[in-house]
């Protein structure tokens, strides 16, 4: 049998860090801050100045908690976090509020169906490919930073699914370097909110980073907004268009400019940001794992041979999509998904007062040695196994779970698969034995320095 692969991830320490140490540790990454015991503890518990959290792994409670989202809904401080970037979206609203907003944005999302997309998909999976051919043309073969441009193709995906149109490089450029120090400076705003201490201009930054990834789709949004309530101009019947059209289930109200822009700040921010880091790490791994990889080109060429990829091709891909569902559990994109305590409740022996922090952590659970066997090494061929079928169902979760699951969840899994498709079927994809990742969380996992791949086209 073929030794697994075990991709790289922070070696926890046996004791929990102290004081101070956790708060450095936290500055730069949630993941760093988890201790021997958190990969396998039923719940634990974290005391800050400013914040009283619980980390529950016990699949039963996991379960109760993303089951019950009026019950535990989204933490206020996920919420501050985020608000600068997409405000009171449906990601971030709460009780009836999100209802009314899940029921308006529902309709939107019929238009990221496979048969829809996939021409998308592919257009933008061979753009991608052009300018990899490019970038060795230029270098002469050497490694490639593909950080960025998982980010630009997740992005112009997205773009064309939102706006009809494409997403220029200077565009995707502005938007990683803006998400990537949003996701810094909000970082450290939380921390200290945690810690109670003043914020140093932190959020004050993050909003200006917000405002310069705003700023590549607003004129886009105002613009077609403008027109259609004019004069009921459609310029495409894409994403923006439904909600334009959408109507508030109670009142019949439509979303006004405002709030437009903050459903299409989290679908855009959501649909290409865990996008792109599923890619990342999907061609990280099989740039690791040769035989895989191998196996992967030949289910590739077998299904589609050089044709472009069609619906019923994709679905019949196992492995490819094996392979990308055991990327989201080795590096689910949102690893923390923080909860609040409204009401005082018993969890075990400990009981949570009104305003504590509840946190469902799929990066923990997802590598529970009680969940999965060889937690931390890539096996997608776990997925096949049947002794693992209720682990499927129970301790997976990349997306989330229950009523409050990642409405994209379908999309962003069915574009990781088409990129890694192409990107296989084009080039023989080797990880520099002496560059590797270091993955970072924040608000989603990314590598830390960018991770450095070598493309040798076929």
């Amino acid at each position: 049998m073929t030794e697994l692969f075990t991709p790289p991830y922070p070696q926890p320490p046996r004791n929990k860090r102290g004081f101070i140490t956790r708060f450095i540790t936290a500055w730069d990454s949630w993941i760093h801050v988890l201790f021997e015991k958190s990969y396998t503890m039923k719940m634990g518990e974290i005391k800050t100045p400013g914040q009283h959290m619980y980390i529950a792994n016990e699949l039963k409670l996991v379960e109760r908690i993303m089951g019950q989202a009026k019950e535990f809904p989204k933490h206020e401080e996920m919420v501050t976090s985020l608000a600068p970037l997409i405000g009171n979206s449906v990601f971030t609203a709460n009780g009836d509020d999100w209802e009314e907003q899940r029921a308006m944005v529902n309709p939107a999302f019929q238009h990221t169906a496979l048969a829809k997309t996939l021409p998308m998909m592919v257009e933008a999976a061979d753009d991608l490919i052009a300018r990899f051919d490019a970038i060795n043309a230029e270098k002469g073969g050497g490694p490639i930073d593909i950080d960025p441009l998982m980010t630009h193709v997740a992005a112009d995906i997205i773009f064309r699914t939102l706006f009809s149109v494409s997403l220029d490089p200077a565009g995707s450029l502005t938007i990683h370097k803006a998400f990537s120090r949003f996701q810094r400076q909000a970082q450290s705003a939380s921390m200290l909110r945690m810690y109670k201490l003043p914020s140093f201009g932190f959020m004050a930054r993050s909003h200006k980073r917000a405002r310069e990834i705003h700023k590549v789709f607003e004129p886009i949004v105002r613009d077609r907004y403008d027109q259609f309530h004019r004069d009921g101009t459609i310029a495409h019947h894409d994403i923006l268009q439904s909600l334009f059209e959408a109507k508030h289930p109670v009142t019949g109200e439509p979303f006004t400019f405002h709030q437009v822009m903050e459903q299409v700040s989290i679908i855009f921010l959501a649909g290409h940001e865990t996008s792109a880091s599923l890619m990342t790490w999907a061609l990280y791994l099989l740039g690791e794992c040769q035989q895989i990889q191998e196996r992967l080109r030949e289910e590739v060429e077998r299904l589609a041979g050089d044709a472009p990829f069609t619906g019923a091709a994709v679905r019949e891909m196992t492995l490819v999509r094996n392979v990308v569902r055991e990327t989201l559990r080795l590096y689910p994109p949102v690893p923390f998904l923080p909860r609040e305590v409204i009401c005082p409740v018993q969890m075990r022996d400990k009981h949570l007062e009104k305003g504590a922090m509840l946190v469902v952590a799929p990066w923990l659970v997802q590598r529970n040695r009680d969940n999965w066997a060889c937690p931390h090494a890539f096996d997608p061929d776990r997925f096949e196994k049947p002794e693992n079928q209720e682990m499927v169902k129970r301790a997976y979760l990349p997306f989330g779970k229950g009523p409050r699951i990642c409405i994209g969840a379908g999309f962003a899994q069915q574009e990781a698969m088409i990129v890694v498709a192409a990107m296989v079927r084009h080039f023989h994809i080797i990880s520099p034995a002496d560059d590797k990742p270091e993955p970072i969380s924040r608000l989603t996992i990314r590598p830390k320095h960018g991770l450095r791949l070598v493309l040798a086209k076929r």
